[in-house]
């Protein structure tokens, strides 16, 4: 196994681990403000209550996302030290941007929104929720346009030594993926904070604990859900139509397409082989993979064996 792989491997352990903290915080994070103007708006003990539990689980969270996203940064200048020398002009302003707009308005208020609950107006308190809860999509927004921009790059240019130049932001940013990335990682936070608050109360519930404190969490993570799990379909809907027209290689790759056919198949489970250029052990579904992909029974989609064996992903 050579040192790409195993950079590849630990870069994705560490991404996958990290990303589950950022998830969690954005959806927690708005659901506070939610319960927070709630409790300005009602006055109602329960809304302060539920408040501030779960203001302690979104300090876990958020200290969780600060902590992993610092070894990130780390991989990405030593795991790769090549490619971050040729994307710097690029990525290091974004980053620069989310640190300065996002990551230092957090600091400034959860302090408030820690600390700040028997000490300023519940008006004040719920400004303060307001702004951490800004503060984590803002910074979503800055680390989803740098990582959309890898995968749909525009806007700069490189030179003759490899080393890419800005030529227009605005392109840098609003790259074709963004959107579409931005608009389906922002919902599935807000779906994963709806399912956490849902079973943290359902065991509540089950065990006859803070009934109607639970009950009520429960019953607005439900609606919160109810409503944005058929909007994350659509999302993923279009978000993947886009990768198809942008990247049709790299979605050939995740659905393990190889051979140009009429209507492809979905993959269930298979052992992709780059030797022999097949799927081994594969268990398909017919024609589903078309009907996602097109839109259509019959449809075609670009494979793996249309590009050069060294450039396959």
């Amino acid at each position: 196994m050579d040192a790409v792989i195993l950079a590849r491997l630990q870069f994705a352990f560490t991404m996958g681990f990290h990303i589950l903290w950022p998830t969690v915080t954005i959806g927690l994070a708005c659901f506070v403000a939610l319960l927070s103007g709630l409790w300005w708006r009602t006055g109602r003990e329960v809304y302060r209550d539920l408040m501030r539990f779960w203001i302690s689980i979104f300090a876990l969270a958020f200290g969780m996302g600060v902590i992993t996203g610092l070894v990130l940064s780390y991989e990405i200048g030593t795991n790769w030290a090549g490619f971050s020398r040729s994307v710097s002009n690029v990525l290091g302003p974004l980053f620069m941007y989310e640190a300065l707009t996002a990551f230092f308005l957090e600091a400034g208020f959860i302090g408030i929104v820690l600390f700040g609950q028997n000490r300023v107006s519940r008006g004040l308190h719920f400004f303060a929720c307001c702004m951490v809860a800004g503060g984590t999509l803002t910074s979503a927004t800055w680390i989803l346009a740098a990582n959309s921009w890898m995968q749909t790059p525009q806007g700069a240019v490189a030179d003759a030594n490899g080393i890419f130049h800005v030529v227009d932001w605005w392109q840098v940013i609003f790259n074709p993926s963004f959107p579409y990335r931005l608009a389906h990682m922002v919902c599935a936070s807000f779906i994963t904070g709806s399912f956490v608050v849902a079973g943290v109360s359902a065991f509540h519930l089950w065990r006859r604990q803070h009934v109607e404190a639970s009950r009520l969490a429960f019953s607005l993570a439900m609606w919160m859900a109810l409503v944005l799990t058929p909007t994350q379909i659509l999302l993923g809907d279009l978000h993947g139509r886009n990768t198809l027209a942008y990247q049709p290689i790299k979605l050939a790759a995740m659905e393990g397409l190889w051979d140009t056919t009429k209507g492809p198949a979905m993959t269930v489970i298979a052992w992709p082989s780059m030797e022999e250029q097949r799927n081994l052990y594969a268990i398909d579904i017919p024609h589903l993979a078309s009907l996602y992909l097109t839109h259509s029974w019959d449809g075609e989609v670009e494979v793996l064996k249309a590009v050069a064996r060294e450039d396959q992903p």
